[in-house]
Formats: structure tokens, C-alpha cells, sequence
């Protein structure tokens, strides 16, 4: 530790604030004038960067920086900013949640009830989430369901738009010309393996965040098109022996209404303090999900590469049995488009852990473009040139290497990076 080596190599890990999955890179990079080619900027040599995973099983620091741009997203469709405009926060909007129905019963805590086995659980106990009788739990149903769930929300989002247009007496095409629907939409898994949507769902005029919603359209009318939307909805297939099996939604939905009150700034302040910060808890509450994985293994969610890692593995009774019954599936030429044995470390979900429409707030391109912008200015200011200069950004990059070479760098990695976390969370905590 006392080596020059030692130093430039926490360098490195500080500079991509502890990332556990590094990759080390070596080349050059320059910035040019457009116009007469000299060069502005430039770096050679080795340079480490984050390896930009969203989830926090494999890397903390990498997915505190994805559950931030998560925010970002989530919170200017909801508020404004980032290109969105600010009148968004009086359109009618509802936060929604959408849940999976039950293969069987499972061990939980429903409050002021014992568990349906007759005992009360504690905090933390071992078998919340897995099945009572695990030999009668309908695994191969569940992983099913799992894998067609984004299906089911693609159809939940058209049946949607549907029963709004009817509420309004139009038809979807004519509701074109008075409403958008738009959504931001994250997973999350339950104990029991399966997953839960929460989502944002908002109602713009017909030209989209710069428009007001029709009047008819009230959180109350919206709240009923979504349950309406979501009793509806169905995906048909089959089990193993040509059995057909019916998928729809659990039978709970959750909606809130999440609509900001139409005052008067000037005489409210505290109100509409209120409201943004009631937003910002909305934001940070959907996006932190968006960067967990199925905490079902201790391999941060790695995928399987056969039955011998399925035996090998540190996980629950409940999971195992999930991501075998996902495995043994995707082994039927039935089922081959499913890709099962691909998501088997997932449970057998195949989707996207944060999505959205296309006009509910920006992109997470978007924000990594801003970044780099802010990185390009930031030369050009140290160089004594415009912000606006017309610039070549040439890179040439090699890999040297992905991760770490021991596990005492890795753990003392870890080291640096909670310490770098720690620092950030408490300079956060007075605002």
C-alpha cells in the first residue's frame, strides 16, 4: 500500500468511484477544433471505467448512478424540467400497482391477522414469501406468468386507452384529438419471487405535455379506467400438456391519486412546497426498484449456465424450485420463444426493469448526453475557448481488463467505494 503502484491504482478506483466491475482501458482521447484541426484537449495512457450496470447485487456505486438517472426520469415527467415542461404538475396523474395472482399460499405477514399456516411471523423470518405446501404451489403457472408479464402490460396500456376514450364517449381514435396517455413504469419483486408493477400513469391535452387534459378526464374517471383496463386484460397460452392457462392480474390493484392540487403559487408556497417534495419522495420511492434484482441468489443475479449451477447455488427452497422450474421449461420446443433458460436466473422475467412511454419525460440517453456535454464544455473552458466552439471528440480505446485481479483488491475496492458513498449520502442530508 505504500507503492507507487498502490497509488495510481486507487486512482483508478477512485476515479470510477469504487465500481466493482471496472473496465481498464488504454488509448488516447482529443478533443480538435472543427475548423483548423489543433488540438484542444487530450488524454493517453490508461483509464479506468465504470461498468454501468443497474444493479445494486453487482455493483453498489454503478447502480447508484442509474437509480439517479431513474429519478431524473421519473420526477420530470411528473414535474417538469429536463425538456419537460413545468405544467405537467396539474396534469391528472395516478400512481398504479399492478400485482400478480397467486399460485398458491405463501408464508407473509398480513398485519393484524396470523399467516393462512396460523402463526404469526416476524421480520426477516426465513420462509416469508415461500410456499404453505410447496408440492401443490403452481410453479410452472407462475414462471408463465412471469415471462408473459410484459405482455399483459402492453395489453393493460392499450385497454387502458380504450376505457378512457369510452368514459369520454369517444372512440380511441377520435380521443386522439383530446387526450395522451403516458406512463413510466418499474418492477419489482415480491418475496414469493414474482414481480409487481408500479407505475406513473399521467393524461396530457392531445399536443402532449404542453397541453392541459380535458376536464371530463378526472382522477376519479382515470382510477376507474384502470381498474376497468386491468380486469380485462388477458394472455392466453398452454401448460406443458396443451392445457390452456389464462394469464391476467392479481386481483389487487392498488391505485393512488397523485394529482397536484390547482393552486395558487403565490398565496400557497407551503402548499406547492409540499406537493414537490411529495413528488421527489414519488420519484426516489419508483426509481430505487429499478435497481434491484430478484435478491433470490447471492451471485447478483448472474445467469444460469446448467442443472450443476442450479444445484450449486445459495439460494432459497422457493427460488430454486422458481428458477428450475424456468429452466426445465425453456427446454421444450413449446416454449423456445420464451427463452427461458436465458432468464432463469431472473425467475423467469424477461422484461425491462424500467420503462416508459415515449412522451413522458426525457431519455436516459438524453441525460448521459448532458454528461458528456458538461465534461466537453468543462475542457473547453480549461482550454480559454467558447463554450459554444465547434470541436471533434476522437477516442480510441482498448480493454486491458474487466474487474479486478484478486479478491483482496475487490474487497478493498469495496472499501473505497462505501466510503465514497457514505460521503455523498451525508453531504445529501442536510438539503
Amino acid at each position: 500500500m505504500r507503492s507507487p503502484a498502490y497509488k495510481q491504482w486507487r486512482t483508478g478506483v477512485e476515479s470510477v468511484k469504487g465500481c466493482l466491475q471496472p473496465v481498464r482501458l488504454v488509448g488516447k482521447w482529443e478533443v480538435r477544433h472543427l475548423g483548423s484541426g489543433d488540438l484542444i484537449a487530450s488524454r493517453q495512457g490508461k483509464v479506468w471505467a465504470s461498468c454501468g450496470t443497474r444493479r445494486a447485487a453487482v455493483c453498489p456505486t454503478c447502480a447508484d448512478r442509474y437509480a439517479a438517472d431513474a429519478w431524473h426520469l421519473i420526477h420530470a415527467g411528473m414535474s417538469g424540467g429536463k425538456g419537460v415542461p413545468e405544467t405537467v404538475a396539474r396534469s391528472t396523474r395516478l400512481f398504479v400497482t399492478l400485482t400478480a395472482p397467486s399460485f398458491g399460499a405463501v408464508h407473509n405477514r398480513p398485519g393484524k391477522r396470523p399467516c393462512s399456516c396460523g402463526r404469526w411471523h416476524p421480520d426477516g423470518y426465513p420462509l416469508l414469501g415461500s410456499p404453505i405446501t410447496p408440492d401443490s404451489y403452481d410453479y410452472t403457472g407462475a414462471v408463465l406468468w412471469q415471462a408473459h408479464s410484459g405482455k399483459l402490460w402492453h395489453r393493460f396500456t392499450i385497454a387502458l386507452r380504450r376505457a378512457a376514450a369510452a368514459a369520454g364517449g369517444l372512440t380511441v381514435r377520435a380521443s386522439g384529438a383530446h387526450l395522451r396517455i403516458s406512463y413510466a413504469k418499474v418492477a419489482e419483486y415480491q418475496r414469493r419471487g414474482l414481480v409487481h408493477f408500479h407505475a406513473v400513469i399521467r393524461v396530457d391535452g392531445p399536443a402532449g405535455p404542453d397541453s392541459p387534459p380535458p376536464a371530463w378526464l378526472t382522477p376519479d374517471v382515470l382510477a376507474d379506467a384502470v381498474r376497468s383496463a386491468a380486469s380485462s386484460v388477458r394472455v392466453d397460452t398452454t401448460r406443458p400438456d396443451d392445457t390452456p392457462l389464462p394469464l391476467g392480474w392479481g386481483a389487487q390493484v392498488d391505485v393512488k391519486d397523485i394529482t397536484a392540487t390547482d393552486i395558487d403559487v403565490a398565496d400557497n408556497a407551503g402548499d406547492d412546497e409540499d406537493q414537490a417534495v411529495a413528488d421527489n419522495r414519488l420519484a426516489g420511492y419508483i426509481a430505487k426498484y429499478a435497481t434491484k434484482g430478484t435478491e433470490a441468489t447471492e451471485t447478483g443475479d448472474r445467469r444460469i449456465r446448467s442443472q450443476t449451477h442450479i444445484d450449486l447455488l445459495t439460494v432459497s427452497d422457493h427460488h430454486r424450485a422458481m428458477i428450475q422450474a424456468a429452466w426445465d421449461l425453456g427446454g421444450l420446443d413449446q416454449y423456445a420463444d420464451l427463452k427461458l433458460r436465458h432468464w432463469a436466473h431472473m425467475l423467469g422475467f424477461r422484461g425491462h426493469f424500467l420503462t416508459k412511454s415515449r412522451i413522458y419525460s426525457t431519455t436516459f440517453k438524453r441525460l448521459r448526453a448532458e454528461r458528456q456535454a458538461h465534461q466537453l464544455r468543462t475542457a473547453l473552458t480549461d482550454a480559454g475557448l467558447p463554450e459554444d466552439t465547434a470541436v471533434l471528440v476522437v477516442n480510441d480505446w482498448q480493454i486491458l481488463g474487466i474487474g479486478y485481479d484478486t479478491p483482496e483488491q475487490l474487497e478493498l475496492a469495496a472499501a473505497i467505494g462505501d466510503r465514497i458513498r457514505a460521503a455523498r449520502q451525508t453531504r445529501k442530508e442536510p438539503e
